[in-house]
């Protein structure tokens, strides 16, 4: 019997969570309407691994888009690569170029429908009546008719015309190769994607900024920032400016500090004929890197594994590399700790973020940088990375773009057959590190193996009994009004978590 004034913890059961891509459900346990301990659950479960042993080898460019109809691009653009590394194949530029562009397309239009489609649609909630810009926010965010809101539908759809130029349909294109990309635009089709992208430019600038992407450039601190905010007024009223002075009186800078680890795969190769410079080992835009404290350590793929200690999966001894890891179903209850169809990647043993924010850190972005020194990991952080990322991609865009106009090479290189083997593809998705990993034997898929960026945040515990970085984002939450957790669903959706990614079907009997 508890004594006086203590009481016995309280379950606090979310399920489904909306506005997140995919069934997650939610367990928080409360004391004193502190959140002292969460659990994370995909609760459906995925069989792309599995439909895939035994294929033609270039099956998986046609399988893995359709894995998720939110960043299918993405999960083509690693498949391929994986099979490039397998042929020992080198592309093109031009094939380089046009990877990098419709990656990017897919990033931008994901960046802005999450922020004001899922993540200000909260700005709305009745918890916030009280806050000096609720009205405005309803005004802004009200999901299905707010001023943003519209506006986000209307020109995120434009910009995924990018991609259906390129690559003949978007979602679940196939365009990409080992060894390129199967189609060659035109000049017309490539100067109809530099209209698209600058229009787009131009509506980010001018709702989104408030200002040019170049005086974004110059914004190097916080101090910096709060400069910019008080210069002019169009800075102020821009969804950005909105942004900033709603979450700070909210609080967000205070909530969701996580595991403080950070992983980052690196993405968009860099073009050997490119204008794009980057002083950094590897011949990418966004580089690779592993972060403990902001500490950088060096990135080694063979440092992943998968643990699936409390995962619905028949689990073995130990936690496995992909290239070794399997997808066994073993479908129990409670039993043996087991709580999700999601696995647990880890990285050297240690839960790790993913995600703009870790992106955006592994690039040294020196406004993050500072945020991160002075207060932490939190949503305020998360999400701010999410929201600005668009203003350093769409000018990569833009001169990818013209460089392609300007070069007449080729977009495809041939390679020579192969029957065994194995290869990897590793990039930065829109929600963060995705990796694809092959085996290929009697030239059919033998092993493949697939790790989403929801699958780093969204995992359980390992069997070291470390949280998954949404888990502990949760942990140590105070909860104003527990049948309204606001600040749950702020740290939840600050992830971005996409478990349509993560798991795959479910068992309708039930």
């Amino acid at each position: 019997m508890a004594s006086v004034g203590q009481m016995k913890p309280k379950k606090i059961h979310i399920f489904p969570v909306n506005r997140v891509e995919g069934d997650l459900e939610i367990q928080i346990e409360v004391e004193n309407n502190r959140a002292s301990d969460a659990w994370s659950a995909g609760i459906m479960y995925r069989g792309f691994e599995n439909l895939l042993v035994g294929r033609a080898v270039l099956d998986g460019l046609v399988l893995t888009p359709r894995i998720c109809g939110i960043c299918s691009t993405s999960h083509l653009n690693a498949a391929a690569k994986a099979l490039d590394m397998f042929f020992n194949v080198e592309i093109p530029n031009n094939a380089v170029r046009i990877r990098n562009i419709t990656l990017i397309a897919e990033k931008i239009q994901n960046d802005v429908r999450h922020a004001f489609l899922l993540f200000m649609a909260d700005f709305t909630n009745q918890a916030y009546q009280k806050h000096s810009l609720f009205a405005e926010a309803v005004r802004r965010y009200k999901p299905l008719s707010g001023e943003t809101t519209a506006a986000t539908v209307r020109e995120t759809k434009k910009i995924l015309e990018i991609i259906a130029n390129l690559g003949g349909q978007w979602p679940h294109s196939s365009f990409m190769v080992p060894g390129g990309v199967v189609c060659v635009p035109g000049a017309n089709d490539l100067v109809q994607c530099l209209f698209v992208i600058r229009n787009f430019r131009k509506w980010f600038q001018s709702r989104v900024l408030g200002c040019q992407i170049e005086r974004w450039m110059e914004i190097k601190s916080k101090a910096d920032l709060d400069v910019w905010l008080d210069e002019d007024e169009s800075h102020l009223k821009s969804d950005l400016g909105f942004y900033l002075r709603f979450a700070k009186e909210a609080g967000l800078q205070k909530i969701g500090r996580g595991c403080e680890n950070f992983i980052s795969f690196g993405s968009l190769d860099l073009p050997k004929d490119t204008g794009v410079k980057v002083d950094a080992e590897t011949r990418q835009f966004l580089q690779p890197g592993f972060f403990h404290k902001l500490e950088r350590r060096a990135f080694d793929q063979k440092k992943i594994s998968e643990d699936v200690s409390h995962s619905w999966f028949d689990d073995g001894l130990h936690s496995k590399h992909p290239f070794e890891g399997e997808t066994r179903p073993y479908a129990i209850g409670k039993e043996r700790g087991k709580y999700s169809w999601a696995k647990a990647p880890r990285y050297d043993a240690m839960p790790a973020e993913t995600g703009p924010l870790a992106e955006m850190i592994a690039a040294d972005n020196p406004l993050l940088g500072d945020f991160m020194r002075q207060d932490g990991p939190n949503v305020f952080i998360r999400e701010l990375a999410r929201l600005i990322r668009p203003a350093y991609l769409i000018p990569l865009m833009e001169q990818w773009l013209e460089e392609t106009i300007r070069c007449h090479e080729e977009f495809y290189q041939d390679h020579s057959k192969k029957e065994k083997g194995e290869g990897y593809g590793l990039l930065e998705a829109p929600r963060g590190a995705l990796g694809h990993w092959v085996k290929i034997k009697d030239a059919k898929i033998e092993k493949y193996q697939i790790i989403t960026p929801t699958a780093w945040n969204a995992s359980p515990r390992d069997a070291n009994g470390f949280r998954g970085p949404l888990e502990e984002a949760i942990v140590g939450t105070e909860i104003k009004d527990l049948d309204n957790p606001i600040e749950v669903d702020h740290i939840i959706r600050s992830f971005d978590p996409c478990l349509v990614c993560t798991v795959h079907a479910v068992d309708v009997r039930k």
